[in-house]
């Protein structure tokens, strides 16, 4: 082949009778690295999106949640727990009580899910209470029963996410109302039940499901505002394989014993990552069709040019070249073109892509996207399904000049030369 390569090198080096081809060429290696690059940072952003959602959503919930089929809640939790958590593949186990309520401040509230945790075991199965980023969480250490209800006791402290802060003008210090729709039945109905909490620290976790609609406060008084002497409504899991954690949560509901349930992080948000593959798929062939176009002017450069060097090719098969010799001259000059388009093309998408996850200078609106900043995650495998398949197209589009090429005659070429 190093005859081959040495005329396609020299073909494309050489000046052009007619112009237009030279820019058709440069269009196409243009073409070719401008798809590349598009079809790089395309799935270098689809595959940040999913890793960041995965990220952000094991890091705030568990792997996997047991609770009863029935509402009544987990009454032996304690037992229970430790007996779980020592099952195989299970690291960290954590009770947990959970409800709806409403907060409010003065005339702002907004409705929470607020959970009851023991802060020392939901560290173990949850980074939230890492991501208090104002005041703190030390404030929500279990208390004996006897201090929490004197009558000088102080608030029960509670953390509430950055965006619900916002919406109700909660800060650090600041007391709010906390509303449970399980209240007390009365004479005059069913009256909601309330309890003052004082806001020790504000989390921000970057999701924005969890910053604008979750409060964590200590289990003993969860249970005293929801009336539920003393049970929790769920136990969460870690497991050391998170892709498994169907598989291990129902070895922990075998263990468990009947009456329970599991569910996993991949069963609550399947619907999501479903979303995001088939968003991905598509990105892929949409973008991919810049490749497409880039492979249609390689084949306009490449007809272009056999119909230029028509005498050349002439003389060459003269002196004795092969039909298929010709053949190959061309498909190396496709491929000349590809791969250089293709190589400009990975630079450009690498480089923009660790500038983008580097620097985080496209900024999304958290209430429609969840996360607060386009991430990107380029992957080394991406780039070898890109060039393959921008190389593959790009030799498709040769096939037919190069045969054209094969097929002159050198008698009828150079009759009136």
């Amino acid at each position: 082949m190093r005859f081959e390569l040495f005329i396609a090198r020299r073909y494309l080096r050489a000046k052009r009778r007619q112009a237009v081809v030279g820019i058709i060429t440069g269009i196409s290696v243009l073409g070719v690295a401008a798809g590349v690059a598009a079809l790089i940072l395309a799935l270098a952003i689809t595959n940040g999106m999913r890793r960041d959602l995965q990220d952000r959503l094991l890091g705030s919930t568990a792997h996997v949640e047991l609770m009863r089929v029935a509402s009544d809640g987990i009454d032996h939790w304690r037992s229970l727990t430790e007996r779980l958590r020592s099952l195989p593949h299970v690291t960290a186990a954590a009770p947990g009580l959970y409800g709806q309520v409403l907060i409010s401040r003065g005339a702002r509230s907004g409705g929470a899910l607020i959970k009851g945790i023991l802060p020392d075991q939901e560290r173990t199965v949850s980074d939230l209470l890492q991501s208090v980023n104002e005041g703190s969480a030390m404030a929500l250490a279990p208390v004996s029963t006897s201090a929490s209800t004197a009558p000088n006791a102080a608030m029960p402290p509670v953390v509430i996410g950055s965006d619900l802060a916002d919406s109700i003008g909660a800060n650090v210090g600041d007391a709010v109302l906390v509303t449970s729709p399980q209240g007390e039945l009365t004479p005059f109905g069913l009256v909601p039940k309330y309890e003052r909490f004082q806001v020790v620290g504000i989390f921000h976790s970057g999701f924005y499901q969890y910053d604008s609609s979750y409060a964590l406060a200590r289990l003993a008084d969860v249970q005293r505002l929801f009336g539920e002497p003393d049970l929790v409504s769920v136990i969460s899991f870690k497991v050391d394989d998170l892709y498994h954690a169907d598989r291990i949560g129902r070895s922990i509901e075998a263990a468990a014993g009947k009456g329970f349930l599991t569910t996993n992080w991949m069963e609550q948000n399947r619907e999501l990552f479903r979303a995001l593959r088939l968003e991905q798929m598509v990105t892929f062939i949409v973008i991919g069709l810049i490749v497409c176009v880039a492979a249609l002017n390689i084949l306009i450069a490449l007809t272009m040019m056999v119909m230029e060097k028509t005498r050349d090719i002439a003389v060459l098969m003269s002196f004795g070249v092969r039909a298929d010799q010709v053949r190959r001259i061309f498909l190396c000059q496709g491929m000349l073109i590809s791969v250089i388009g293709t190589a400009l093309g990975l630079v450009v998408g690498y480089t923009l892509a660790w500038a983008g996850g580097h620097y985080r200078f496209i900024h999304l609106s958290a209430e429609v996207y969840s996360i607060d900043y386009l991430p990107f995650a380029p992957r080394w495998i991406d780039g070898v399904i890109v060039s393959a398949v921008s190389l593959g197209i790009s030799l498709l589009a040769t096939l037919y000049p190069s045969a054209s090429a094969a097929k002159i005659l050198p008698a009828e070429a150079l009759r009136y030369e």
